[in-house]
């Protein structure tokens, strides 16, 4: 399949542009918005609309300073060292996923406790909101034909306009599905349970490491790093911690849990 050349501009007003990718973030949050509103109102947590709007613009801004200093000192550093300005053109894309969990689990902490929020039980309320926007991220991704997986001869292989002549994995659409649907699907069943409060939020550290994870082995790695360790990739790299901090805590917190019921 060809992707056709998309313009990563959706709407232009005079001097003004609008980018898909940008939307994304915009329905991202949004999503996020609603989505912590109708979980804390189940939960019995009151959030006024200003206070919630303000936990919202808190976590989000965390997650786009933390996205763009992770992909400038995890993927990029030395180039932006000879470039400093291109620092602030965030347009021109380089985001990371895992600097941006660092930056809104950062200001989630300060927003929480600035309010006095149970940190564990609004970890919690978050936690489903962060597979829809990966979902969206990745259908970004998509859009822009960019993160486009390695070279493939499976019949929904995809020809990139930046990925040459020869069809490619669509690893965007891997992530999508796995780090957006399934990931998101999962929070919710585990939420469902009696689990420990931070349960749901781990299960999306250590779901989101594992997914990541796979999916490396079907994404092109970054141009300017290649392969590194052991043949793996800086995502597989930083991915990894993330799956055995989540399945360390989730299991920390369920033999605490059982200390507490035995104790009762």
């Amino acid at each position: 399949m060809q992707l056709p050349s998309i313009d990563p501009v959706f709407l232009r007003l005079g001097p003004l542009e609008f980018r898909w990718y940008g939307l994304m973030y915009i329905f991202g949050f949004t999503a996020a918005y609603f989505i912590i509103k109708t979980r804390a109102a189940r939960k019995g947590v009151l959030l006024s609309a200003e206070l919630l709007s303000d936990i919202v613009f808190t976590i989000a801004m965390g997650i786009v300073l933390g996205g763009r200093i992770g992909y400038i000192l995890f993927y990029n550093l030395a180039w932006y060292l000879a470039n400093p300005l291109k620092v602030f053109a965030v347009w021109e894309g380089g985001m990371s996923f895992h600097g941006g969990m660092i930056g809104g689990v950062l200001a989630a902490v300060w927003i929480f406790r600035k309010h006095s929020l149970g940190i564990r039980q609004m970890a919690d309320v978050i936690a489903p909101s962060i597979p829809v926007g990966l979902f969206l991220g990745r259908i970004g991704n998509f859009i822009n034909g960019e993160l486009y997986g390695r070279v493939t001869d499976h019949p929904w292989g995809v020809v990139f306009p930046g990925g040459g002549l020869l069809p490619r994995h669509p690893s965007q659409l891997y992530e999508a599905f796995l780090e957006g649907v399934v990931l998101f699907l999962t929070t919710l069943a585990v939420g469902r349970t009696k689990a420990p409060q931070g349960t749901v939020f781990w299960t999306v550290i250590a779901g989101y490491g594992l997914c990541r994870f796979i999916v490396e082995f079907f994404r092109e790695p970054d141009q300017q790093i290649g392969y590194l360790w052991m043949g793996a990739t800086m995502g597989q790299l930083l991915s990894l911690p993330m799956l055995l901090l989540g399945v360390a805590m989730i299991v920390r917190g369920c033999v605490a849990g059982r200390k507490s019921t035995g104790a009762a």
